[in-house]
């Protein structure tokens, strides 16, 4: 057998189990390029390449919190408005021109793109500080869109260059949680620098900087490019030539394309009641939990009367309920009834989200947050895994292809459509009840945004009892169907 070239030659002589000899070329093998970082990771490249997804989640996440914070602050009065068209100028163009920017990152040289975009990116968020008008805002969220859907495909199309075929799912699960994992850090970092722009003073200096809590987040956005940047840079891979770029495959430039797959989307889901329990499941779990993040702001100023920091910690306790879900959904996996546990879990949500926004109290809504993030969590891991299970290999791409459209689609309903719904439930609010309704003794404070959660949360717990009657009724008829198949 031939030893690997980086391997420590072995001490000729008789040299036992353990020795010292042995000790050292294990601790030497696991520092170099082969040793756990390999094991993990695939290879080097792909490590450096890890760390830089996961400073650039980390930034997306800051820097989407810090968005939303400055649309509110600037929005004259209309704050949900604001928020929605704001949110909506980051979803929408990756809802229609993503064909597009795949076919223009096939055409160019892959890396120079990703560097592009990341000090485009640092660039538009070191502006951001000094906007002051909500057109501002959304051009500037325009072209950070345009420049995420640019970065993102460069970066699928080098994983396989750098990472072993046996090591692709295992990469592909660590960009997952590079992506979604850094979301209770960014609130946790968002909720610092918020106490931090207090301890500024009144000065000069402060205001003509604006090192105010949005100011600061976009600055440390922008750095954490940079330095996406500069790791990407010392990354190494076989690039394309011109002619191999010339000579790709052409894709078509076909901005209908979402809404195709949006209708067979729909068409797939009927394919049989697991696969339309799971996505409705999922849909309306994205759609529960994306509301948060635009009415979360809103909530804070109107009914708890906070201040930012507690939105952020809002956004923290759901980020961090969410990652110890998924983590427990994971772990213990193999040993639950995932037909029973996923609508559970959707009716658990529903039901934390309505005491939620049913609380006025900051010491009660946090918790309760954390309780939905918790049970959120698991939907996505259980629902996938439901389909793994239930869905014909033949069917499992273009069902899998459709339920990502679908999931984008109530991301764009959650955090576009709920602020203006929290608005148009205000004023109706307000012409029937005074925005106050009176039980008994009671007074309960009823505004626009309580109203949503409200309905959003009994959106969800509905949601959850159709799935659970969905996977009952369906799960036996549908593997009796898969077994009275002629075997071929």
């Amino acid at each position: 057998m031939i030893e690997p070239l980086l391997a420590v030659p072995k001490v000729v002589g008789v040299s036992a189990p353990g020795s010292s000899a042995d000790r050292l070329q294990d601790a030497v093998g696991a520092t170099r390029p082969g040793g756990r970082v390999d094991s993990i990771f695939g290879s080097w490249e792909f490590f450096k390449l890890w760390v830089a997804q996961v400073i650039s989640a980390t930034g997306d996440w800051l820097g989407l919190i810090a968005i939303i914070s400055l649309a509110e602050r600037i929005s004259d009065g209309s704050e949900g408005t604001a928020i929605a068209l704001v949110l909506a100028a980051r979803i929408a163009p990756g809802f229609f021109l993503a064909t597009a920017a795949g076919v223009i990152v096939d055409r160019l040289d892959r890396k120079r793109v990703m560097l592009f975009c990341d000090v485009g990116r640092a660039l538009v968020f070191f502006a951001l500080p000094f906007v002051d008008s909500l057109f501002g805002l959304i051009l500037a969220s325009f072209v950070l869109e345009i420049l995420t859907m640019l970065w993102s495909p460069a970066k699928e199309a080098v994983v396989p260059n750098i990472v072993p075929k046996e090591k692709l799912t295992t990469a592909n699960s660590l960009n997952v949680a590079a992506a979604y994992g850094m979301f209770p850090v960014a609130a946790g970092i968002a909720a610092l620098l918020a106490k931090l722009s207090e301890g500024f003073a009144d000065e000069g200096w402060v205001n003509t900087w604006q090192f105010n809590e949005e100011g600061l987040a976009f600055y440390v956005n922008g750095l954490s490019f940079l330095a996406t940047a500069a790791i990407i840079g010392r990354i190494h891979w076989a690039r394309r030539t011109r002619e191999e770029r010339l000579g790709a495959e052409r894709g078509s430039w076909d901005l209908g394309g979402a809404f195709r797959e949006l209708r067979e989307g729909w068409e797939f889901i009927a394919v049989n009641p697991i696969v339309r329990a799971v996505n409705i499941g999922l849909a309306t779990g994205v759609i529960g939990g994306g509301m948060l993040v635009p009415l979360g702001a809103i909530f804070v100023d109107e009914v708890i009367a906070g201040e930012g920091a507690d939105f952020n910690l809002i956004l923290f306790a759901l980020g961090t309920g969410m990652a110890i879900g998924v983590l427990t959904a994971s772990v213990f996996q193999t040993r639950i009834n995932r037909a029973r546990v996923f609508p559970l879990a959707l009716v658990v949500a529903g039901a934390g989200l309505l005491v939620a926004g049913s609380a006025s109290i900051l010491s009660i809504v946090v918790p309760m947050i954390a309780v939905v993030g918790f049970a959120a969590g698991p939907i996505y891991v259980l629902g996938f895994t439901l389909l793994h299970e239930n869905v014909d290999d033949e069917l499992r791409g273009r069902i899998f292809a459709s339920l990502l459209v679908l999931v984008r689609f109530c991301v764009l309903i959650a955090l576009a459509v709920a602020p203006i719904l929290s608005e148009l439930l205000d004023g109706l609010s307000d012409w029937i009840w005074g925005r106050e309704i009176a039980l008994g003794g009671l007074s309960i404070f009823v505004p626009g945004v309580r109203l949503t959660m409200w309905v959003s949360a009994i959106i969800i717990v509905i949601a959850g009892g159709l799935a659970m009657w969905s996977l009952r009724a369906g799960s036996s008829a549908f593997r009796a169907e898969t077994e009275a198949e002629p075997s071929s």
